[in-house]
């Protein structure tokens, strides 16, 4: 039986399966989280210590068809307004909470297009938080950049707050791909803005990519690849393309059959590996790329890596505080997410009120499992000795978990007292193998594709 042949009979072709930025993932979420559990949260955030944020906009000039975050359309500034007003008295409430001397390791904007706020509002939203949560000494602040939707003015505005860190999403460079899926934006406006960033200080650098977007090839995914290469990004996400227009109703503009198939989107993938390898780049994970001595390259190399919802991460703070509408908390205790739709969220903080809508509460294995998978996303390894020495687990159980996964796979992954490992003929099946150590039944409505 050839490779592709035992992919393919192990699910990669047809499972659904969730990205497991988080676990439980998302979809699982209850009601079991309330404002008042997650107030206390906060004020159980030990004092003087540094946390992580992240500020959610959820707007956009124009919506892509392709995307499927939670965004919507503005054709002018007032209803940006609005929301930073209520993105301000949700600070206002954080800061009544919160204990003494917090501050941030970490910031981070994303939406939406965050770039799309005018420099007033940029420097007004950084001043607002940081008042409350200062950015610590070597504090990494990030914004996710739509090189359509910079100038020199934001730019300025930014740098002057503390940003030294830049995500420019392209999608892919072929100009027949961007007009099918609605995302306009040539090679000299992206070069541009990674001219005016690196002008200003700004020079760590990431991008996102796409495979599996519709009519593309492999010589036209080799020609993005290059063309991105020439701008030497720190780090790439290289994200599968989700087709679910079921839940992102815009995403039905893109006619299905100009999708690759999944061999094909294999291939693709394949083929943008195989030249950021051969320009230098480390593999990370299942779908990032760094340069040698990149953040994320080190914490790979030395067993630092974490995967959040924003992909793979170094960042280790135990703490994640959303800000925003839809924005996803993390605390050592569970998850708490805003509520999704704006007006809900802008209606609960000028009330006075946390705007929690859902969440999910340790209970169980839940961090024993969190932390299998998270190694097997991270580093396609589990290690004994971590977990018996964190958790009240015997040897007994921990070759129960890695036997019961090992018979799913067989070929893919080996096992011993010392750890269970994905080998590398089976890490296209990553997340279908940690799914396997997953406690809750996996529904394949509302995951993305394996490949």
């Amino acid at each position: 039986m050839d490779h592709l042949t035992q992919l393919r009979r192990l699910g990669l072709f047809d499972s659904k399966v969730p990205r497991y930025t988080s676990y439980p993932p998302a979809t699982k979420f209850s009601n079991d989280v309330t404002p008042r559990v997650f107030a206390d949260w906060i004020r159980s955030i030990r004092p003087g210590s540094r946390i992580s944020a992240y500020v959610h906009v959820p707007f956009c000039r124009r919506l892509c068809w392709f995307c499927a975050c939670r965004t919507q359309g503005v054709r002018s500034d007032e209803p940006i307004e609005a929301y930073l007003r209520s993105v301000k008295a949700e600070i206002a409430i954080l800061r009544d909470i919160l204990p003494e001397g917090v501050e941030l390791a970490r910031l981070h904007f994303g939406g939406g297009t965050p770039t799309l706020m005018a420099p007033d509002m940029l420097s007004d939203l950084t001043a607002t938080l940081t008042d409350v949560l200062p950015l610590a000494d070597g504090a990494e602040f990030s914004v996710e950049i739509d090189p359509n939707e910079i100038d020199a003015a934001r730019l300025d505005a930014l740098a002057s707050a503390g940003m030294n860190r830049a995500s420019i999403g392209v999608q892919d460079f072929n100009h027949d791909i961007q007009q099918i899926i609605g995302r306009i934006q040539s090679y000299d406006v992206t070069r541009d803005a990674v001219e005016m960033l690196r002008a200003r200080g700004i020079t760590s650098l990431n991008a996102d990519i796409l495979f599996g977007l519709p009519n593309q090839s492999q010589t036209r995914i080799s020609e993005t690849v290059q063309m991105l290469l020439s701008l030497a990004p720190d780090r790439v996400a290289l994200y599968g393309y989700a087709h679910v227009p079921w839940m992102a109703k815009r995403q039905a503009m893109i006619p299905t059959d100009t999708l690759p198939t999944p061999e094909e989107r294999l291939s693709l993938f394949d083929t943008a590996r195989r030249l950021f390898m051969w320009d230098g780049y480390s593999e990370i994970g299942i779908d990032h790329f760094a340069r040698p001595g990149d953040g994320l390259e080190i914490a790979a190399r030395t067993g630092h890596l974490r995967r959040n919802f924003q992909g793979y991460t170094d960042d280790t703070c135990d703490v994640l505080l959303g800000i925003g509408a839809s924005s996803i908390s993390r605390f050592p205790q569970g998850f708490a997410q805003n509520a999704s739709g704006t007006a809900a969220y802008q209606k609960s903080v000028r009330a006075g009120e946390l705007a929690i809508g859902r969440g999910h509460v340790f209970k169980g294995e839940d961090i024993l499992r969190s932390r299998m998978i998270e190694m097997l996303m991270c580093d396609f390894r589990i290690e004994s000795a971590e977990l018996l020495e964190r958790f009240d687990l015997t040897p007994q159980r921990l070759k129960t978990f890695y036997a019961d996964a090992a018979e799913a796979f067989p070929g893919m992954v080996r096992f011993d007292a010392d750890g269970f490992d994905i080998l590398p003929e089976g890490r296209p099946l990553s997340r279908i193998i940690a799914r396997a150590f997953d406690e809750y039944e996996m529904q394949a409505d509302g995951h993305s594709s394996a490949i």
